[in-house]
């Protein structure tokens, strides 16, 4: 990295950055109760709050959202006529998933081979400290030149949509020039990323029920009908037979334009055994970021452990549709929900839960925030120049901010590369990318800023 003030500071405050996403990655802050107890997630809130007030932002507070949570919101102002940026992060992180798999507990940042291992912290918390990072640069460097705004949100993880209809209820309060979401990542460790794309996300639960109950599989198996049979020729519908997603009436053919994946890598990057075949047609690219993609994200039945002989007479599965900018989230629930009602067999009773939705959200790469950015990561990545990719996960705040604020400039950045392997077992965040990172939105508030004068 090239030597340069805002470098220098963010170096020397590594090691603090180090010791507070420590102390954010110790709270078990899943957004559902079922999980984690929700004052795991008002720890979080506060500890955020805290760190803002001791930065002198101004109005600080604890935000009650309509799903629930707590968003953290806090003002720090610029210079007068200065343009006003907006920081995104999340604190809410995903469930620990099967402890055994992490080779260190999920909720204490461990240090391992150069890397730092803990539940968020690439997704977000350590999104949190790159904008406090940032921050902290700026101000032992002649002071921030912009208004700047920060929003952490509680839910993100769940797809509640607790702070998308806040906003929306006060639309006033995120009102800015340009928006950066640290949510994002780079295509990988090292190359300079802008995310422009966004898939939509519709969640579901569908219940199949064909009997009053379990039935002995000998007295009655053959003619009574299994509703996890049922289940299964339901799930089994929606994918084509090379593993293409197939919702009848969604198209699911779009091809990808602009920075590929290549095979090998993303097999690399997913990690898949040796000899198995990825599913889908068309490239890497094609199926990840501009197609929809559907995932059974779980399923409700007898354990193996403890198994009887007997005919289930329910079961239940849980659905991710991940859908791609183009086409309506809305509109792709509908055709799930029809789809899974033609394909159910035996005329069995099918009932369906909606969990979650987002609708897909595609960037202005054109703006002068885009401009800024490329000269910042300049800076922070010698000899990179900056990537424009598509990501496959889900932010639904993007379209509320979108709609709320069409004239802010949207740009999506962040440290879930895919080493981060976040939402699995053993997430980790790269420190270098944290520290580069946090000297390219330094550098980027200070571009924007010189772009907005008169």
């Amino acid at each position: 990295m090239t030597a340069n003030p805002i470098a220098e500071t963010v170096r020397s405050l590594m090691p603090r950055a180090k010791a507070e996403l420590t102390e954010l990655v110790a709270f078990e802050s899943v957004a559902d109760e079922a999980v984690a107890p929700r004052s795991e997630c008002e720890a979080a809130a506060n500890w955020v709050a805290d760190a803002l007030r001791a930065e002198e932002f101004q109005d600080v507070a604890l935000l009650d959202t309509p799903d629930g949570s707590q968003a953290v919101y806090g003002i720090l102002p610029g210079p007068a006529g200065a343009p006003t940026v907006l920081l995104y992060a999340h604190y809410d992180v995903q469930p620990k998933l099967d402890e055994s798999a992490w080779l260190t507990p999920p909720f204490e940042l461990t240090e391992r081979n150069g890397r730092w291992y803990g539940r968020g912290a690439a997704d977000c918390k350590g999104g949190v400290v790159m904008h406090l990072l940032a921050l902290r640069a700026l101000k032992a460097n002649g002071g921030v030149p912009v208004t700047v705004k920060v929003i952490v949100e509680g839910s993100e993880e769940q797809g509640t949509g607790g702070l998308e209809r806040y906003a929306e209820q006060h639309p006033e309060l995120l009102a800015s020039d340009a928006i950066v979401i640290g949510d994002a990542g780079n295509f990988r460790v090292g190359l300079p990323t802008v995310t422009a794309t966004l898939r939509g996300m519709t969640m579901i639960r569908v219940r199949i029920d064909t009997l009053e109950g379990n039935l002995h599989s000998g007295q009655f198996g053959g003619a009574a009908p299994d509703a996890l049979a049922a289940l299964i020729r339901v799930l089994d519908s929606l994918r084509g037979p090379d593993g293409s997603t197939v919702i009848d009436g969604l198209p699911c053919d779009k091809a990808w334009e602009g920075l590929q994946y290549p095979e090998e890598d993303f097999r690399q990057d997913a990690k898949v055994l040796s000899g198995v075949a990825l599913p889908g047609a068309g490239t890497v690219a094609d199926r990840i970021w501009a197609r929809p993609a559907v995932t059974v994200v779980g399923i409700d039945c007898h354990p193996v452990a403890g198994a009887t002989p007997s005919i289930p007479a329910s079961a239940r599965a849980q659905i991710s549709l991940r859908v791609p900018p183009g086409q309506d989230a809305v509109e792709a629930t509908k055709l799930l929900f029809a789809h899974i009602e033609k394909h159910t067999p035996w005329n069995a009773r099918v009932s369906f839960e909606q969990v979650g939705q987002g609708q897909p959200f595609q960037a202005d790469t054109s703006s002068p925030a885009y401009a800024s950015m490329a000269e910042a990561m300049r800076i922070a990545y010698p000899g990179e120049e900056m990537q424009t990719a598509g990501m496959g996960g889900s932010i639904p705040l993007c379209n509320t901010l979108a709609e709320l604020y069409p004239e802010s400039e949207i740009l999506l950045i962040g440290l879930s590369e895919p080493e981060a392997q976040i939402h699995a077992p053993n997430e980790s965040v790269s420190p270098e990318e944290l520290e580069r990172l946090s000297v390219a939105e330094a550098h980027f508030l200070v571009n924007y800023a010189r772009s907005k004068q008169v």
